[in-house]
């Protein structure tokens, strides 16, 4: 009996310990949950003007308006872009389509909202331009800046779209090309979009840059650093070469490209661990162009036009060696020759990015550069006429490097790209910071007694474009126009080769 009162004792003194601890443990929980309370849905959607290629859209805040921190906009269910008022515009869109849009609301925590209505619109049809009567004076337009007498080829990367950098941004009436980096290979060895989220608007958007510079032309960039995998494959046979031949003018007929660049890296050897490699691939890259340019001019027939065949080319000498440089020019249009990362990250002391010319220098590594680059193609009978010579718009920092020499040609402990702009903002001119300038290799650096940052500024692009002038060259190339947003760059590029 005492025993059994005992356990009855305990047990309900244990139930008041556990009523007593869950209690508090809800309460903690409760506490400690943090608030996810979305914010209302925006409503009355609607678009207050529709174009062509635009429209502007309208819509009523949501409820939750003091802790609203901006509104996500959402076209054919992929999300677009986002705004801090309640009104967007849209541009990139193409004549006569029909798209659907909402948008939904987002706070400070993340929290998003429903989303609103749903609307639908159709851009209406390109109206021709009328003709001026007799009697009235035409109204003069703006004059687009003057066409460069030698090329300016500018790289659009697909992904600049995702951090808010889009086509309708770029200066076009600066530039003689803009390639769309990149398209991909399909297993069944065609040409594919490689970002089919952003590639139809981006690509839209592009194409109408030709209405502000109406001698500007489009080619869609093939492959690239990542996606090189399976250009050998393609060029192997001719059957696998004219599928992919075939693929390469439906794809420029139905995006309204005037050309493809071919961006393998690389045959023979080099790129990605991954690619499928052949020492036939030296020959056969000779035949995949040949067979394009016989699709290409096939199809110009057709369209009275004449389609353009360009590719980017290594600026090593392994490059060079490994296809047949002087069999190529009868197929190309240009070719543009990667005259950056001669030196980088996968480096193990700290070097010049893309110095003009090799220096006399006592250094740890190899020695390369731009005029070595070019002395490499044209010695193998590449004509100077085709090439264009690229640039970086951007550098490469390294961190934990040991105060001696200027920080040049010294280990380090990190490193990562910078884009020009982020050098601009967040280094150039800032406190700590020294820039220097190699009085033989022509290019900048910055040091700060433990982080060196090599890159290009307007001085030694000066230098470039009086290189490029000074060699007969075609032209200069961009790599690539979202990390000079500004235009600091690309103006001094611009006025430098005209």
């Amino acid at each position: 009996m005492k025993n059994r009162m005992t356990q009855t004792t305990l047990l309900a003194f244990a139930l008041i310990i556990l009523t007593i601890f869950s209690s508090s443990f809800e309460n903690f929980a409760f506490a400690a949950k943090p608030d996810r309370t979305a914010p209302t849905a925006p409503t009355n959607l609607k678009a207050i003007s529709i174009a062509d290629t635009s429209t502007t859209l309208s819509w009523s805040a949501s409820t939750d308006n003091v802790s609203v921190k901006g509104y996500d906009i959402y076209r054919n269910n992929i999300y677009l872009a986002s705004s801090s008022t309640t009104t967007y515009t849209v541009n990139g869109l193409l004549p006569a389509t029909n798209y659907q849009f909402y948008v939904k609301a987002k706070d400070a925590k993340r929290n998003v909202s429903a989303a609103s209505n749903i609307i639908s619109i159709t851009t209406t049809s390109t109206s021709p331009t009328p003709s001026p009567s007799p009697s009235a004076s035409p109204s003069p337009s703006p004059s687009p800046a003057p066409t460069p007498s030698r090329k300016m080829v500018g790289y659009y990367a697909a992904w600049a779209a995702y951090m808010g950098y889009y086509p309708n941004q770029i200066d076009a009436n600066k530039l003689t090309h803009i390639n769309y980096a990149f398209a991909n290979i399909s297993s069944d060895l065609k040409i594919t979009l490689g970002y089919p989220d952003v590639d139809p608007n981006n690509i839209a958007q592009l194409n109408s840059l030709k209405k502000t510079n109406p001698n500007l032309k489009t080619l869609i960039s093939v492959g690239g650093w990542s996606w090189s995998g399976k250009f050998s494959d393609v060029a192997l046979t001719d059957a696998s070469r004219t599928t992919f031949a075939d693929s390469c003018v439906a794809f420029i007929t139905q995006y309204g490209f005037d050309g493809i660049d071919l961006d393998w890296e690389y045959p023979v050897s080099g790129g990605m661990s991954t690619n499928t490699k052949r020492p036939e691939d030296k020959q056969n890259f000779t035949l995949l162009l040949q067979k394009i340019r016989e699709k290409l001019d096939a199809r110009g027939a057709i369209d009275n036009k004449h389609y353009l065949l360009t590719i980017a080319g290594g600026a090593g000498s392994s490059y060079v060696n490994n296809v047949e440089l002087a069999k190529l020019p009868q197929y190309l249009d240009y070719a543009t020759v990667m005259t950056y990362d001669l030196h980088g990250i996968w480096d193990a002391y700290t070097d010049l990015h893309a110095p003009l010319y090799n220096n006399t220098d006592s250094s740890p590594q190899y020695k390369a550069s731009v005029d070595s680059s070019i002395a490499a193609w044209t010695n193998a009978s590449f004509p100077a006429d085709k090439l264009v010579l690229g640039v970086p718009f951007y550098g490469y920092l390294f961190s934990l490097v040991p105060n001696v020499n200027n920080g040049l040609y010294q280990t380090y402990g990190g490193a990562n790209s910078i884009s020009y702009q982020a050098i601009v903002n967040n280094y150039l001119n800032k406190p700590g910071f020294t820039r220097f300038f190699h009085s033989q290799s022509l290019t900048p650096w910055l040091f700060n007694g433990s982080t060196f940052i090599t890159y290009e500024d307007s001085q030694s692009i000066g230098y470039k474009t009086d290189y490029i002038k000074s060699k007969n060259l075609a032209g200069a190339m961009i790599w690539e126009l979202s990390q000079d947003p500004n235009g600091v760059l690309l103006n001094t590029l611009y006025n430098g080769i005209k």
